[in-house]
């Protein structure tokens, strides 16, 4: 039976999902089989497990500093907001319906089994769980039927540490008010606090931290250092749409643009790219910000038609079509893929119900259906045409979430590539292209390094480059690396042995 650690924080975005990451790392360093564990998330930002079930991207990015193949037990319960106030309930990788918040309140303790259940398949293959909680545990109009903070620990018994941003500033009242308001039972699960992305000099919080402790009597165990990592994370969202603007103009600097939907999904698909040096990808919500970049992205979105209706009303239909035009090339993933055809049509009531006409810069149709397409997918580009015919032969590969069907209606266009799906070893075509512009239904098509490196040698071939920005990046590699200064870092700043002895290892 594996031993367990909860880490919960504050609140969003206080670093639950990085410093659950970091304590994973650590502990196989030191040896130890582990495995996160989030029993709900909530992300529009999804990954396509081998056996194609769909899971949070935070518990992959923790399965990969684990050093594991990441599985959907890790993440049995995933929530895709589908408005304000409603979201598709994903349900141990599989859909299983569209739920306004208030039923959802009511319903989801009826998903206890199955959480108990993903649960205890990780508690029989490894040494160590670290579960990773949501949001912060003091909201007290949420605490019935908590299956996610205490509960979550409740029901496993796990020990809890409690994170809060000292960056945002408040730190002391953050922690000593969540605590505050937790049950007797639920404190006494709290065996140390965290004060994350500290700037300064230490000597002179310790004061602070000493009538912290007389406060609340739990020790403070690590305060971490704020830390310019590149790891994935899912509360960063804001933080990297908020990179909007005209393009840098410095010489030898490739300019991405990508639209930034309003209910863009799985926006990691564009980190691999933004991780290149001398490359700026930067997100674009009004028509001046779209300019002539080299590279023009439609991005996926788990609302297609509204967020198509949203991109003519904001005027953005023309600049596309402009940048298409000028021979830009413009590339479509997902629903951004959806939107460059003629027509979606959603008669089945998939999204809004309805039937409507898309960009036409692909000789598409897509006809939505209740059915989710969920796959781990290998191919190579099968395109000879215009700028994307330059990748013909190239290695592809990646992840497909969809719920429809896109078919070519015009003999001349060609599909983009050829794949084969990993669930089920099924050969069929993906995708479209018709001169500078193209479709596929490929997530993270990106973290191949042939394809991206080819597709940096194109653009600075098109313009006049030679200072070598397409040398080729080992993405896998490079997480990896991260990964090990993650850990650094948290061993210099944590109380290691007394968290060991915290999770019972020592």
């Amino acid at each position: 039976m594996a031993k367990n650690l909860m880490v919960q924080g504050t609140m969003s975005n206080a670093g639950k999902s990085i410093i659950t990451a970091g304590i994973l790392r650590v502990l196989k360093q030191d040896g130890y089989r582990v495995a996160p564990f989030k029993s709900q998330n909530m992300a529009l930002n999804s990954y396509i497990t081998k056996d194609g079930l769909e899971m949070g991207r935070a518990q992959v990015m923790q399965a990969e500093a684990a050093g594991i193949e990441p599985c959907v037990q890790m993440n049995p319960i995933l929530l895709k907001p589908t408005s304000d106030v409603g979201s598709q309930v994903i349900v141990n990788g599989v859909p299983l319906k569209n739920m306004p918040a208030r039923e959802y309140f009511k319903y989801k303790k009826q998903l206890i089994p199955d959480i108990l259940s993903a649960y205890e398949t990780l508690n029989c293959r490894y040494d160590v769980i670290v579960l990773e909680g949501a949001g912060s545990p003091a909201e007290i109009n949420l605490k019935q039927d908590d299956i996610v903070n205490m509960g979550m620990a409740a029901l496993v018994d796990a020990p809890v540490l409690l994170v809060g941003d000292i960056d945002r500033g408040g730190v002391f009242a953050q922690l000593a008010g969540t605590l505050m308001l937790l049950e007797e039972e639920e404190r006494r699960r709290v065996k140390g606090l965290v004060m994350n992305k500290f700037r300064g000099d230490k000597k002179i919080l310790e004061p602070g931290l000493e009538q912290l402790y007389e406060i609340c009597h739990v020790p403070t165990i690590g305060v971490i250092p704020y830390t310019r990592l590149d790891i994935e994370e899912e509360d960063s969202l804001a933080e990297r749409l908020s990179n909007t603007g005209l393009p840098d103009r410095s010489a030898g600097q490739l300019d991405i643009a990508v639209i930034r939907l309003p209910h863009i999904s799985n926006f990691t698909d564009m980190d691999a790219l933004a991780r290149l040096d001398g490359v700026q990808v930067r997100y674009a919500d009004r028509p001046e910000q779209i300019q002539t970049p080299d590279l023009l992205i439609l991005p996926g979105t788990k609302n297609t038609i509204d967020d198509l209706k949203w991109l003519r009303r904001i005027g953005l239909e023309n600049p596309i079509l402009n940048c298409a035009r000028k021979g830009v090339p413009v590339l479509g993933i997902c629903g951004g893929y959806q939107m460059l055809g003629n027509e979606i049509n959603d008669s089945c009531g998939a999204e809004t119900g309805e039937v409507i006409s898309g960009l036409g810069l692909l000789p598409v149709e897509t006809i939505f259906s209740l059915k989710k397409h969920t796959t781990r997918t290998d191919g190579r580009i099968c395109t000879s045409s215009g700028f994307w015919g330059h990748f013909l032969g190239c290695h592809c590969t990646g992840y497909e979430i969809h719920m429809g069907e896109s078919r070519i209606c015009e003999e001349n266009a060609q599909p983009f590539a050829q794949l084969v799906s990993q669930t089920d070893s099924a050969a069929r075509q993906d995708g479209c292209v018709r001169g500078n512009v193209a479709g596929t239904y490929l997530h993270g098509i990106f973290d191949e390094g042939e394809f991206s490196s080819r597709l940096i040698e194109m653009m600075c071939r098109q313009k006049g480059i030679t200072n070598g920005l397409s040398k080729q990046m080992d993405f896998a590699e490079y997480k990896q690396r991260e990964y090990d200064k993650l850990a650094d870092v948290i061993r210099e700043n944590m109380d290691m042995e007394y968290l060991y002895r915290v999770i019972g290892l020592a």
